[in-house]
């Protein structure tokens, strides 16, 4: 897709935020009739979410060519993906110990949300088991996409044993990558509808703007927060982060991702953004194929940053409304745990659930504070969910300069125009 085309549908994106905004302050619920516009369109994203990673992964890893550049750039992207979560999380925890947001607000008659009560109890051994799956088939069925990445890396790597073989099987799927992005540059032209109706009938089952207004009154505070630190994370940390290593102009690298970064925050699901990450990642931001093959997909199931700040948040922001100060080492148990929840969890159902609740068990809060928060989570949740898709993409450039443009050799220098 041309530059022209891709502003052309971003134009047409936003555009329909505005519209979709506009259109529930005039006809209030009226506008949530067209939320199967959105659904019809976010079915298409997940229909080639499965074919997209398996394809992806294999041709990334099969492209690297020695199995010991696939160790480096898993590692790479594994630090890159800690570092970058611990520091979110690290922003939140200082806005919501300067801002105290939970003191004051009024607890009431709280009860454990029924679908956290179904996955109250959590072993770290389920992390490691959700990595490997009995039933591939169904796996893909279900759209688990971890145990579909440790499969696909270890199908490609094969493959690169196999000679002539081998080569065959690697060329069907690099035209499978290749036909599935031809599918995403085709949703992408009627994506500024797909995107109004999400907006317009989500906006729209809340009523009208007086009452979502009267809705956060009671966490305003709380959602100032999460903002805030949101913004500093995804405005400050991560362009630094890419200007200093990945070595690429930071704003305009955001500009190119701005269908998928949109796309993000109208449906909530770093998954379903997948496929125009990608397309924005490889395309417009030139990013390799083969790096873009694993660290997007890996990144879209396991890297949180967003969410693991929000979290962050919430936990203090629960204790703090319960009148409960938690120590230094506490908060940094909350660190600590937030950040590798946040990776380790992406496997699991209700991933966001579980984590939440790791980490309030962690401090010994109770689960019952969640109730306090899960009024606004389906709101905050677009914005994590830009915040993660962001720290993705900026993560493919990261890992592409350390990996496989020789980090330390001076061959480069600068950000790129």
């Amino acid at each position: 897709m041309d530059a022209r085309t891709s502003n052309f549908i971003l134009l047409g994106i936003v555009i329909a935020i505005v519209l979709a905004f506009a259109s529930v302050a005039v006809f209030g619920t009226a506008m949530a009739s067209v939320e199967w516009l959105g659904t019809l369109f976010l079915k298409s994203l997940k229909m080639i979410i499965v074919p997209l990673v398996t394809a992806s992964m294999i041709v990334g890893v099969a492209g690297l060519g020695d199995v010991r550049r696939l160790g480096r750039l898993g590692s790479t992207a594994v630090v890159y993906f800690l570092l970058t979560t611990a520091i979110a999380v690290g922003i939140g925890l200082l806005l919501v110990n300067v801002i105290r947001p939970g003191v004051g607000v009024s607890v009431g008659d709280l009860a454990v949300p029924a679908n956290v009560a179904a996955r109250e109890e959590f072993a770290w051994s389920d992390l490691v088991l959700s990595l490997v799956s009995d039933n591939i088939v169904a796996s893909m069925a279900n759209m688990e996409l971890l145990p579909i990445i440790v499969f696909s890396l270890v199908f490609g790597a094969v493959l690169t044993t196999m000679g002539t073989v081998g080569e065959t099987v690697i060329g069907f799927f690099r035209g499978v990558n290749e036909a599935i992005m031809k599918i995403v540059t085709l949703l992408m032209l009627v994506a500024p509808v797909g995107i109004f109706g999400l907006v317009a009938g989500r906006f729209g089952r809340v009523g009208n703007f007086s009452d979502l207004a009267e809705l956060l009154s009671g966490v305003g505070w709380y959602m100032v927060t999460v903002l805030v630190a949101l913004a500093l994370h995804a405005l400050i940390v991560l362009p630094a982060v890419l200007w200093l290593l990945g070595r690429r102009n930071p704003y305009r690298y955001m500009l190119n991702m701005g269908t998928a970064l949109l796309t993000a925050f109208s449906t909530a699901s770093s998954s379903a953004t997948l496929p125009l990450t990608m397309e924005g990642v490889e395309k417009h931001n030139g990013v390799s194929e083969k790096v873009a093959g694993f660290v997007v997909p890996l990144g879209a199931t396991v890297n949180m940053n967003g969410t693991a700040l929000y979290e962050a948040v919430a936990v203090l922001f629960i204790a703090q409304a319960l009148g409960l100060e938690l120590t230094l080492v506490q908060q940094l148990i909350v660190l600590l745990t937030a950040t590798l929840a946040a990776i380790g969890a992406a496997g699991i159902p209700e991933a966001g659930l579980v984590t939440m609740v790791i980490v309030l068990k962690a401090v010994g809060l109770p689960l019952e504070g969640l109730g306090l928060i899960l009024t606004v989570d389906w709101l905050l949740d677009r914005f994590r969910t830009s915040v993660n898709v962001w720290g993705d993409a900026v993560g493919a450039a990261v890992v592409e300069r350390r990996v496989l443009d020789g980090a330390g050799d001076g061959s480069r220098r600068g950000p790129s125009p």
